[in-house]
């Protein structure tokens, strides 16, 4: 299949040089002052910091804020979820001599206030987010970064070049509120302080934790004052709210001479800045680490591994999970399970692989991995049909690359055989095996695919019944449970598993193979055949055991290619077809009714490089194929979430980036195809 697309034009550039070792080729993503000076251009790049326990410190190049979401401490109360904003930014000012040069800048309905942007000369990625102003024959950098595993948040100050000392104050601006609200002025807020040697403490709101704001300043004025109207323009795109105000607790004046530091240390406990250089470093070692652990030079991998190490976090105090994507998912159990190779084990973080199971394994219930893990905390959704089949593939690929036996046997092996059980009696959802062996599950009124958008009553793209997805992965987990048996002396459950293998594959075909489009149905409902193009069917090819025969997969890969592929993955729905919407835009009801009906998903390019190179039978020239499919998404890191692969993009050129800047299961799949079908 040829690759008929090339890369789009680029602002900015991504040097392949390391911030940390010879032997390491990160992408050092840089933009200087042709797109730092363009409002609208620098808005659409964001940066993105995480610490491990699902909290964050998001925003765009130039500092001003276009999403509820941004901010410089959204904090998990209870990680991974429980997520607040509580310091959205840092207004600053800098004082030489006698002027005043503001650096910030804000978006507000009908202005842009002040026009700090325009003394950014450089933001680059090296490995923090690195902001260089130049104010006449000043020049400052700020750098931001996360601690992992605490909710912290440094920002330091290190004048680089100036004639004469000068001043600098900073304002921060509290938002103190759930992620996914804004808020507004109001008198519930608590407005005095405690004031330590080198720290504040911040109590705004009962039944909130204080803020620490941690400083080498040489004063602090309380203002308590409210900035209001604060715009968010990403918001109004999403037809959500759009608009808050930020509360001001005072100023802090901080005088630096050429060559010095200056920092802020945002926490909810007790810091001093005489630790940043420790705090520094050590996250820079620990970058390292996950850099070194893949033992490979090559700068897409490095940079993706990177990545895939913002998605890792602590559930509770000694479990682990993976966030969906940032800035406002939580842990799915779907996403988990299909980002799980990518994410750890192509990373060779076998350790964080083995939690992730056990934490979903200790979740099972009824023979059913959980869908969803609220925000807000409490009991898991088990509305998922495919996310428990995904866990067998997960299962199945950490054996492969750890050949840990004995926790497979001993852990995985009795949930996953109560799970198979449970499924051909029956569980949640209607999910039950049928007499030809085929999966059914769901009703009209549910939605337990991966297309799952529902508004309302409306079950957007209703794929209820047998799901050509659902039975290769139905058959997937029958022929692993096979091969497990076997090699855990288990010859009676060998052969049940064998012999519900053998029904799923003489029916398979005969169900679901459409000879008019020469590719599968998508799903199968009684007299119902679903005729849709969509890229589900490619899983009947990419997973490890298949069930068509290579003629088969070869039509199915040139329908899927020539009517689904896109520079940035999968469309969801052919554009021949009558539902197909080819842009996600508009409000919450517009933007899923075109979630699954056109979009295109970036993770979907995982598995169909890895049909593709399968199908050519992993020739030299299938894998220059593959990877040229793979091009425009390394182009792609210097847009939307720097270095991350967003969730979306239109389904109509120029494919925007939508959704989510940095999507779990999209750095995933990229990744692990990267290096095991193209690399390999």
């Amino acid at each position: 299949m040829e690759n008929r697309y090339r890369h789009p034009a680029l602002s900015g550039r991504a040097v392949f040089h390391s911030p940390f070792s010879e032997r390491q080729s990160v992408m050092l993503i840089q933009f200087g002052e042709d797109v730092c000076s363009d409002f609208a251009q620098a808005t659409q790049k964001e940066w993105l910091e995480t610490n491990g326990l699902g909290g964050f410190a998001s925003s765009t190049i130039v500092g001003a804020n276009t999403r509820r979401y941004h901010g410089l401490l959204v904090a998990a109360l209870e990680p991974p979820v429980k997520r607040f904003v509580l310091l959205s930014k840092l207004e600053e000012s800098l004082i030489i001599g006698d002027e005043r040069k503001e650096l910030s800048c804000n978006q507000y309905r009908d202005a842009i206030h002040p026009h700090g942007y325009l003394y950014l000369e450089s933001f680059r990625l090296d490995p923090f987010p690195t902001f260089t102003y130049r104010v006449g024959n000043v020049t400052l950098e700020k750098t931001v970064f996360m601690v992992h595993g605490e909710n912290t948040t440094v920002v330091t100050y290190h004048l680089l070049k100036s004639p004469e000392p000068i001043l600098m104050e900073i304002r921060p601006l509290l938002a103190y509120r759930d992620y996914h609200a804004t808020t507004q002025e109001n008198a519930d807020i608590y407005k005095p302080y405690k004031h330590g040697d080198g720290w504040i403490k911040f109590s705004p709101y009962y039944g909130l934790p204080p803020l620490y704001l941690a400083n080498d300043a040489i004063w602090y004025e309380p203002t308590n004052y409210w900035y209001r109207d604060f715009y968010y323009e990403r918001e109004t795109e999403r037809g959500l709210d759009d608009c808050e105000d930020l509360f001001n607790p005072g100023i802090l004046i901080f005088r630096l001479g050429a060559g010095e530091t200056r920092s802020v240390i945002a926490s909810l406990q007790p810091h001093t800045v005489g630790e940043v250089p420790h705090l520094r470093e050590r996250e820079v070692e620990r970058r390292k680490k996950v850099v070194s652990l893949l033992n490979a030079e090559d700068d897409l991998v490095q940079t993706l591994a990177l990545a895939a190490d913002q998605f890792l976090v602590r559930r509770g105090n000694d479990l682990r999970t993976i966030i969906a994507g940032y800035p406002w998912f939580s842990d799915w159990g779907r996403d988990t399970m299909i980002a799980l190779p990518g994410l750890t084990l192509v990373t060779k973080r076998f350790e964080e692989a083995r939690s992730i199971l056990r934490t979903f394994a200790q979740y099972c219930s009824q023979g059913m991995l959980p869908n969803h893990f609220p925000d807000a905390g409490g009991e898991p959704g088990y509305n998922t049909a495919d996310a428990t089949l995904w866990f067998f593939v997960a299962a199945q690929k950490y054996l492969d690359y750890t050949g840990d036996e004995n926790f497979v046997q001993t852990t995985l092996y009795p949930v996953m055989a109560d799970i198979i059980r449970w499924h051909q009696r029956g569980t949640r959802y209607n999910i039950h095996v049928d007499a030809d062996g085929l999966l059914v599950q769901g009703t009209p009124h549910t939605q337990l695919t991966w297309m799952d958008a529902k508004i309302g009553d409306w079950v957007v793209t209703p794929r209820n019944g047998k799901a050509v997805e659902i039975n290769a992965l139905w058959y997937n987990a029958l022929r692993i449970m096979e091969d497990w048996a076997r090699r855990f002396d288990k010859p009676v459950d060998a052969s049940d598993y064998r012999e519900a293998a053998q029904r799923v594959e003489a029916h398979f075909e005969r169900t679901f193979w459409n000879e008019a489009l020469g590719c599968l149905f998508d799903c199968v409902d009684g007299d119902r055949y679903d005729a849709s193009v969509r890229p589900n069917q490619i899983f009947a090819l990419s997973l490890p055991y298949t069930l068509l025969s290579r003629e088969k997969q070869l039509k199915v890969l040139q329908v899927v290619g020539g009517e689904l592929l896109t520079p940035y993955g999968l469309r969801s729905l052919s554009p021949r077809s009558a539902g197909y919407v080819g842009r996600y835009e508009g409000n919450q009801w517009q933007r899923d009714g075109a979630y699954h009906q056109g979009t295109v998903w970036a993770w979907l390019m995982g598995p169909f490089i890895t049909a593709y190179v399968k199908v050519h039978r992993r020739t030299p020239k299938a894998k220059r194929e593959a990877a040229a499919f793979i091009e425009p998404l390394r182009a792609h890191l210097l847009d939307a979430g720097l270095g991350s692969i967003s969730e979306i993009f239109d389904g109509d050129p120029p494919h925007a980036p939508k959704g989510c800047i940095a999507q779990a299961w999209s750095v995933a799949e990229i990744l692990r195809a990267y290096v095991e079908d193209v690399k390999s």
